[in-house]
């Protein structure tokens, strides 16, 4: 029975550490901090109005508060940002951002290349984290903001007609590399920390996107492809192509 008890209280302990071993690294993205804030503050006193007005009907005032719970902590894991050990390599290409791989396929991309190119997507659910980082170090060579619509990220036309922000950045391996945040039906606003001529660096945030949705990664066709179709991705860990250099890394 004793051991029994130990058993359970040292499984307990072992969780409680893992969770605060978690939360020590972990933040709370900018991005959210104002929404946060309000969102708590309309819950707060929302409760408080109904515990006033309302105390005759204590099932639902507890309903309503154990909402505003749940409510509050899906808008906070939206907007959380974990420490990453980044990899660093300037011929490989890192996940922009966690998701899943849901396009790998030759096509043409109009925009800046105006040819064919290789075209990794990776979508983001509602609880992934959104933070989107630079696949690689290089200069920013080309930046555009394009207003569009709210397509569902996987449709076909949300790469080309989504409100969505293009950057192109010339790789420090050589091959130029275009990204692309595209906002999807529940997103409706992109942010971005980039512009021309911006030196940037593996792994760094360059963009969020508020609850949405996909980025697309265009490289040359002879880029070797390290994922795929449905697998899973840690933005700023996982390796997802690698670029064809003259001195190729031990991932060849």
């Amino acid at each position: 029975m004793i051991t029994a008890h130990l058993r359970n209280w040292m499984g307990c302990y072992k969780f409680y550490k893992c969770l605060r071993q978690k939360l020590l690294l972990m933040k709370i993205h900018k991005e959210g901090r104002r929404i946060l804030f309000f969102t708590l503050l309309i819950l707060v006193v929302l409760n408080l109005l109904l515990y006033n007005f309302n105390a005759d009907n204590n099932t639902f005032n507890r309903i309503f508060s154990a909402v505003s719970v749940v409510l509050f902590l899906l808008i906070l894991q939206f907007f959380r940002s974990p420490y990453r050990n980044i990899l660093l390599h300037e011929d490989l290409l890192i996940a922009p951002a966690d998701g899943k791989v849901v396009v790998i396929e030759e096509i043409e991309e109009p925009e800046y290349f105006k040819d064919k190119r290789k075209q990794i997507s990776i979508f983001m659910s509602p609880i992934n984290v959104h933070v989107t980082r630079n696949p690689i170090s290089g200069i920013v060579k080309y930046f555009k903001y394009h207003p569009g619509n709210y397509f569902v990220a996987w449709h076909p036309k949300s790469s080309t007609q989504n409100e969505r922000t293009t950057v192109v950045v010339e790789s420090t391996a050589g091959p130029e590399v275009l990204f692309r945040q595209i906002a999807g039906a529940m997103a409706r606003r992109i942010v971005w920390y980039v512009s021309e001529g911006d030196e940037v660096s593996q792994g760094e945030e360059f963009g969020f996107i508020k609850f949405g949705s996909r980025v697309d990664v265009f490289v040359p066709l002879d880029t070797e492809v390290k994922v795929q179709l449905g697998q899973k991705t840690k933005g700023g860990q996982t390796v997802i192509a690698q670029l064809k250099t003259a001195t190729p890394t031990l991932f060849g």
